[in-house]
């Protein structure tokens, strides 16, 4: 596991761009876990900007569907509009079906951290708020022990120079985000955001999960 952690020092992600965009109101979407395929699970993660989080999970062997939305918040059937006041207590997630025969829920995790600094309280460059915020939303009492090992692991490491601010918090509800959103580094990789925020982030993927991609 050391040696994996340590990977993660190369990943120093400073972002200067601009934020995610909007339109539709979304729908309630269920957990995503298939119950005639007790070998699927699902992780709902945050680490800012959902468009980057998706982008990077889709990339991933064992990982079966990514769905950007959001969680955590008081507000029901909330819009991008509406999340981005950061009145809603919502947070920018991906909810992550992945086969676990495939893929664990730790190594999940590992692409999580490595993929986002886990230090900046409500913030990943200029995508500031607390619907940015870097969280867990853990589905059962596994998934829950697992966050809180791989926190402690990379703490005692010091992989990070500084604290990890992520939060570990039950999950509730997801609400799926307007279709534009969806699938939407695939869709516009030359768009600004894409372009200059996503694409080194997937260009790092490459690099330091290669043996993980599809």
């Amino acid at each position: 596991m050391k040696s994996v952690f340590t990977l993660l020092l190369t990943w120093l992600l400073t972002f200067s761009l601009p934020t995610c965009g909007q339109k539709k109101s979304p729908k309630q979407s269920p957990n995503m876990q298939n119950a005639q395929n007790p070998n699927l699970e699902v992780a709902t993660l945050g680490a800012g900007c959902f468009w980057c989080v998706e982008a990077v999970f889709q990339r991933i062997k064992g990982v079966v569907k990514v769905e950007s939305g959001y969680s955590g918040g008081k507000t029901e059937n909330p819009t991008y509009k509406e999340v981005c006041s950061g009145n809603t207590g919502h947070a920018e997630v991906c909810q992550i079906t992945f086969d676990k025969n495939q893929i664990s829920f730790t190594e999940i995790l590992e692409i999580f951290f490595g993929t986002h600094d886990p230090t900046t309280l409500n913030r990943q460059g200029n995508d500031v708020g607390t619907q940015y915020r870097s969280v867990i939303f853990y589905h059962n009492e596994e998934q829950k022990k697992i966050a809180e090992k791989v926190i402690q692991t990379l703490t005692q490491e010091k992989v990070f120079s500084s604290p990890i601010v992520t939060e570990v918090t039950p999950f509730t509800k997801f609400y799926k985000a307007e279709d534009y959103h969806q699938n939407y580094y695939n869709n516009n990789p030359t768009q600004g955001y894409c372009y200059f925020v996503i694409r080194p982030k997937i260009e790092k993927l490459q690099k330091v999960f290669k043996a993980k991609l599809k």
